[in-house]
């Protein structure tokens, strides 16, 4: 490979590389005894479902592409058997660190709480009768036991379900040598069996143990040589040609039933299993060695979740916190009333998500209220939303755009669908070929002074407000004239594909958005050029599109000071001299999964913040639609500046610096002599009313953000 082109390659770092990084740092916090112990299990939960979307997403299209014929390389100048090698085998090790974690790190501390996760072996007689009697009555009338043989051929396990290998032989003599049985664990039972105590300590087995223990009832006339659960996991891709579909609904529905009997893509099962078990699965779903993962412990550790939400113990959780509620000022009338004199930004989970629920459902009320256009992509299963909605198709025209393809999110949305048109909701899928990502609800009321306005609500996060607790989203309330009527030209091209010359202020994938940010990209380095002020501080989930990373390579090497907060992937190499020394990148993973995106531009000391639903992926700025929403209200430009962005960049305790050999590692510590600071900690004390901005530690930021003298930078509700 000539070295010009290896230079070029060693520019980014991997994608996958760096996904499993990320996930290494959420086990960070499973392995981090600061934590309230069973937050710590609930990391490592994540952990285990992150790694599952991983497996059944990334690794299955990976293969998928061996099979098909392509020859391409990765950022690495790795073919694709060579990447999946190498992923194999980083995955294997951190499975191994998980389970490191389990054993060592989480179950001798939870057995210390008095929190324990039993073995059949060490429960008591009492506790054992319970959960014998327990499977008598509500496990037993759900299991199916099946014996591999020639009448009776492998049954389709289901992806990710988790399932018992037996090995058995007849005891009638003269008959021919084991054979493989196989149960598959009822997904409708918890996997946790809570069991009695009167030692007042938590007290479970795990329901395969149980199973596992009473299998004898199932085999009468065989005897057990070895048992062990294992778990499969199958390609989860969906597979349609949208332009030949006539009914986008159906198609998906048809894939979704398909998805649960994809294609094998990983082996889980437990270390002890029998190698002949392992051997007779490995063939059968034909895999090869290198995707079969030995589990020391639980197969499927992200159902330790119902560990975390089914234990009643408060002292070993997070601290509640009650989010700020919105408060409208004393001389508005109502919510419109307030927005009329300045828009309004909510930070979730701080600031209570009822302020976007309130808007939605003042709508559905409201009789001056007309129309109601709203995108849906994902949303809870009770949806507050989903019900105002509803009520005000019955005296309004309500057009609801709702993502059919939002991953492992298709089969509820479909319902949705359905069941807003039932109600007689105009219901739309979007585009062909893009999914509709971006989060946009918009009324039009005719005000009491005769005017007829539009009222918008954008956001960074799904109209979700469950997730909207444990998420950290941005919500935007507006009237301003400009950009409401731009989301109604957004809304035409869900709803007509009729595309508009122009969508400012407001930045749309795939037609304007990736333009637009190469654009603002090289305005800072046209100001570093020229020796004005310039910086760019950019808040995503994850950094990957190449042209967005060649532009920041650009502004660095002008001398555009550049930090970056990506909680994901990133492709950038930060640091290196000549290429990146003016770009930090810092990841922060925490309580709240970080989910906003804030995009900071100094431009020349004339700042412009923008908010939005795109990462800077390709997916994102090419195969979504996406909006990204200027702010223009100087009060709240100053709490995003002065605030949000000062706080995130001075976290000392949650934060990871990238150094340019692509390694992350934590800020806190004895050689940094840096204070310790959580942003979000800080977050959760501003909303209760006990913290201020002199609470910011402004360290990480080359200068101090600059202070916006038309505002005193106060929170703003």
């Amino acid at each position: 490979m000539p070295r010009a082109q290896t230079r070029k390659l060693s520019r980014f770092i991997g994608r996958d590389e760096s996904w499993l990084d990320f996930n290494r740092r959420v086990l960070e916090e499973a392995q981090d005894a600061t934590n309230p112990l069973l937050e710590r299990v609930k990391f490592l939960a994540i952990t285990a479902s992150n790694l599952d979307e991983f497996v059944e997403i990334r690794i299955a299209s990976i293969l998928q592409r061996i099979e098909d014929g392509y020859t391409e390389s990765d950022e690495q100048g790795l073919t694709l058997e060579q990447s999946l090698a190498a992923i194999n085998q980083n995955m294997h090790k951190f499975v191994e660190s998980q389970y490191l974690c389990w054993n060592r790190q989480l179950l001798p501390a939870l057995r210390s709480a008095g929190v324990r996760v039993l073995r059949w072996d060490a429960i008591d007689d009492q506790a054992c009768k319970v959960a014998t009697a327990f499977y008598q009555r509500e496990v037993d009338p759900l299991l199916t036991p099946i014996t591999i043989d020639p009448a009776h051929p492998f049954p389709r396990v289901l992806n990710k379900a988790l399932c018992i290998a037996l090995l058995l032989r007849r005891k009638r003599r003269g008959t021919a040598g084991p054979v493989l049985g196989v149960v598959t664990v009822p997904r409708a039972l918890p996997r946790l069996v809570p069991l009695p105590s009167a030692a007042g300590t938590h007290d479970y087995v795990l329901l395969h143990d149980l199973i596992e223990r009473n299998a004898a009832t199932m085999y009468r006339g065989y005897e057990i040589i070895s048992k062990a659960a294992f778990r499969v996991t199958r390609n989860s891709n969906l597979y349609f040609q949208e332009e030949e579909s006539r009914n986008l609904l159906e198609t998906v529905r048809a894939e979704l039933h398909n998805r649960r009997k994809g294609d094998a893509v990983r082996l889980e099962i437990e270390k002890s299993a029998d190698p002949e078990v392992v051997d007779r699965l490995r063939i059968n779903f034909e895999l090869d060695d290198s995707q079969v993962f030995r589990t020391d412990g639980p197969v499927n550790l992200s159902r330790l979740m119902y560990l975390y939400s089914d234990t009643p113990r408060p002292d070993l959780k997070y601290p509640p916190f009650v989010p700020h509620e919105l408060r409208l000022n004393r001389k508005s009338v109502d919510l419109f009333d307030e927005l009329r004199h300045h828009d309004i930004l909510l930070h979730h989970p701080y600031d209570s998500y009822d302020g976007v629920v309130g808007f939605i459902e003042s709508a559905a009320k409201d009789p001056s209220v007309v129309s109601i256009k709203q995108t849906l992509y994902r949303t809870s299963a009770d949806s507050t939303i989903f019900n105002a909605l509803t009520e005000a198709a019955q005296s309004k025209e309500v057009t609801v755009v709702v993502e059919l393809t939002a991953r492992f999110d298709e089969a509820s949305n479909i319902r949705w669908a359905r069941d807003l048109e039932d109600a007689g909701v105009q219901v739309f899928h979007g585009i062909v070929g893009l999914k509709t990502h971006c989060k946009l609800a918009l009324l039009v009321r005719r005000d009491p002074d005769g005017i007829t306005r539009r009222y918008g609500h954008l956001g960074t996060g799904n109209y979700n407000p469950i997730t909207a607790r444990f998420y950290t989203d941005l919500s935007l309330l507006t009237a301003d004239p400009e950009i409401t009527a731009s989301m109604h030209a957004v809304f035409n091209y869900l709803t007509a594909h009729s595309e508009s010359g122009d969508y400012s202020p407001l930045l749309v994938a795939p037609l304007t958005l990736a333009e637009g940010f190469i654009r603002l990209i090289h305005r800072e380095t046209e100001h570093a050029a020229a020796g004005r002020p310039a910086h760019i501080i950019a808040k995503m989930n994850s950094l990957l599109e190449n042209g967005i990373v060649e532009a920041l390579y650009a502004a660095s090497q002008a001398g555009v000071q550049i930090d970056l907060i990506v909680r994901g992937i990133c492709s950038l190499r930060p640091g290196v001299k000549g290429l990146s020394e003016n770009i930090r990148i810092r990841s922060i993973i925490g309580r709240f999964l970080e989910h906003s995106r804030i995009f900071y531009f100094l431009n020349g000391g004339q700042e412009e913040i923008y908010c939005g639903s795109a990462d800077w992926m390709p997916r994102n700025l090419f195969e979504r639609c996406e909006v990204v929403f200027p702010v223009r209200d100087p009060q709240i430009n100053a709490r995003l500046r002065n605030e949000i962005l000062a706080a995130l960049l001075a976290d000392s305790v949650k934060a990871r610096v990238l150094n340019a050999s692509g390694v992350y590692s934590r800020m806190a510590g004895a050689s940094t002599h840096l204070p310790a600071f959580s942003a979000q900690d800080f977050f959760i004390q501003a909303a209760e009313g006990k913290a201020s901005l002199e609470n910011i530690p402004h360290l990480s930021s080359p200068k101090p953000l600059k202070s916006n003298k038309s505002d005193n930078s106060r929170r703003i509700r």
